[in-house]
């Protein structure tokens, strides 16, 4: 493994996978806050991002995405650290970027980010960095919490290692 790269093995994974999920996140920090998604309906945070489209580059797909889930344009300033995740038989591979603020746009919400009620929020630094530390305890509530809690919170300690970014 090298120094940009996480493994996360989920306790339902089957030992081999037959899709992959492809994902781009942004870590936009200001003032000792962080830009994160929240979906109030189910009470759970993200690092604003989503799934890359046809023949769509990395950075090309978090401009994107923040600029839909969020309305700020950034620019992505470096691919910082990639997550992939196996549970039951897919591969969720997670790219990570360090993004700054260029701009605004509208926001352009999917059916599902509506009906689960996804905000944008700007959280102190230590304060999603510690509800990220959380993820077990959602280990028998919720799974899907769980799994992107630890992604989450694996994405900021291994950022923060290779000093990407700082408290």
């Amino acid at each position: 493994m090298n120094d940009n790269h996480i493994d996360i093995f989920g306790e339902n994974y089957y030992g081999s996978y037959k899709s992959t999920r492809y994902a781009c996140r942004g870590i936009v920090i200001q003032d000792g806050n962080i830009l994160l998604s929240y979906e109030t309906k189910v009470d759970q945070w993200m690092i604003p991002g989503g799934g890359r489209e046809n023949n769509e580059s990395d950075a090309d797909c978090v401009t994107r995405e923040l600029a839909e889930e969020t309305g700020y344009i950034v620019t992505p300033e470096k691919q910082a650290v990639t997550v992939i995740e196996y549970y039951e038989d897919v591969r969720y591979i997670s790219v990570y970027f360090i993004c700054r603020i260029a701009g605004e746009t509208a926001v352009q919400l999917t059916e599902a980010e509506k009906e689960n009620g996804l905000e944008r929020r700007w959280v102190p630094f230590k304060d999603a960095l510690s509800t990220f530390s959380e993820h077990e305890r959602y280990r028998d509530i919720r799974e899907e919490k769980r799994g992107a809690y630890l992604r989450e919170y694996s994405a900021i300690i291994k950022m923060m290692e290779n000093k990407d970014i700082s408290l």
